[in-house]
């Protein structure tokens, strides 16, 4: 199966989604030598990794991974008929490493969109160097990242937030986490990990490396079944919605994907440098985040509130950015946003240590 998939990538023709699922099914399970998985996953580069092809490998790495039971949050909506759902469990990712050296902008937004009224579930790991890494940062502020999947489902519903460590669904990608390391370059390994989705999210704001990912992104995600998403890759932010200029994004609604480019100003927001919105180290970030919640005016406030802003729209709280962004300021200005970190901290400082299991 694993040649025959190489075979045909290097030909420059496409793999089916059954087909690509079946073929990560082996590489994921270890079964297949590593030249073997470089020789493929360079090959998809090459060509362009298409939607079908992305979808089946996100699916392949579902099946593997750590779910968390959130079936008990129910919400009941009045539409034409009356429907009994999962409440919108929102999930904000970006990619594990990065090429710029901005404080934790995703963190920011999730304690944000979370204040003001949207489910969130965020998933990531330590930084790959100093200047990334939430789950660093969120050490840094107090949270214990320590606990178990039960306390973690009992805190996305008590709190309607929670950061989900990489250990706690780290087997799916165990096989390939020292070929990622080696081979140096982006694949689509890179595209898939943040669609493991342990919470269940029917909707999503994703951060991709490069403008021309949008569309495709948000296409993969209503393959996957997202209800709604924003897919984003920001002038010289690279996956959140920038203030240094020209954001792509690719709107997934109604199961219609929509391809937009905005600038700042466009919200009232000004124009400003990378060295604007800078991070540091895990520490320089927390104390970054704390100010933000704690009301601090500036840049780095406005680029959190702008990329809330897109999560409440995406959560279906509000219609429009305009109206995103006024919530989003709202819930900083009355103590709401840092409310949120103070109780995920005294949350988490009570819950029992994560055990890991054997997959």
């Amino acid at each position: 199966m694993i040649n025959e998939a190489i075979i045909t990538a290097i030909n420059g023709k496409d793999l089916s989604a059954d087909d690509m699922e079946k073929t990560m099914d082996l590489v994921l399970d270890g079964r297949v030598a590593s030249s073997q998985i470089g020789s493929l996953v360079t090959a998809l580069r090459m060509k362009g990794e298409t939607v079908a092809e992305i979808a089946g490998a996100a699916r392949a790495l579902r099946k593997r991974a750590v779910r968390l039971d959130l079936d008990n949050g129910l919400l009941s909506l009045g539409r034409d008929d009356i429907h009994v759902e999962r409440e919108t469990v929102l999930a904000t990712t970006g990619s594990e490493t990065g090429g710029t050296r901005t404080f934790n902008i995703s963190t920011a937004t999730m304690f944000i969109a979370a204040a003001g009224g949207v489910k969130m579930a965020r998933h990531g790991n330590r930084a790959a160097s100093r200047y990334f890494g939430a789950g660093d940062v969120l050490e840094s502020l107090g949270v214990n990242l320590d606990i178990s999947n039960s306390d973690m489902e009992k805190c996305i519903q008590e709190l309607g937030i929670g950061f989900i460590f990489k250990p706690l669904m780290s087997g799916p990608m165990q096989n390939v986490g020292a070929f990622r390391e080696e081979i140096g370059i982006r694949t689509i390994f890179n595209l898939i990990a943040p669609l493991i989705n342990p919470a269940g999210a029917s909707a999503y704001v994703l951060g991709v490396y490069d403008p021309d990912l949008t569309e495709k992104m948000a296409r993969v995600l209503a393959e996957l079944g997202a209800a709604s998403a924003f897919v984003v890759h920001g002038e010289r932010t690279n996956d959140e919605i920038s203030l240094c200029g020209a954001t792509t994004i690719a709107r997934l609604a109604a199961g219609q994907v929509e391809k937009q480019v905005i600038e700042p100003e466009d919200y009232g927001f000004k124009r400003v440098g990378l060295e604007a919105i800078k991070g540091g180290d895990a520490a320089a970030n927390a104390k970054i985040l704390r100010d933000i919640l704690g009301g601090e005016q500036g840049p780095k406030r406005d680029i959190a509130v702008l990329n809330a802003a897109a999560a409440f729209v995406a959560a279906g709280l509000d219609d429009d950015f305009k109206s995103g962004i006024e919530r989003a300021a709202a819930t900083v200005d009355s103590g709401q946003a840092r409310s949120k970190l103070d109780a995920l901290v005294a949350f988490t400082e009570q819950c029992r240590p994560f055990v890991r299991k054997e997959l």
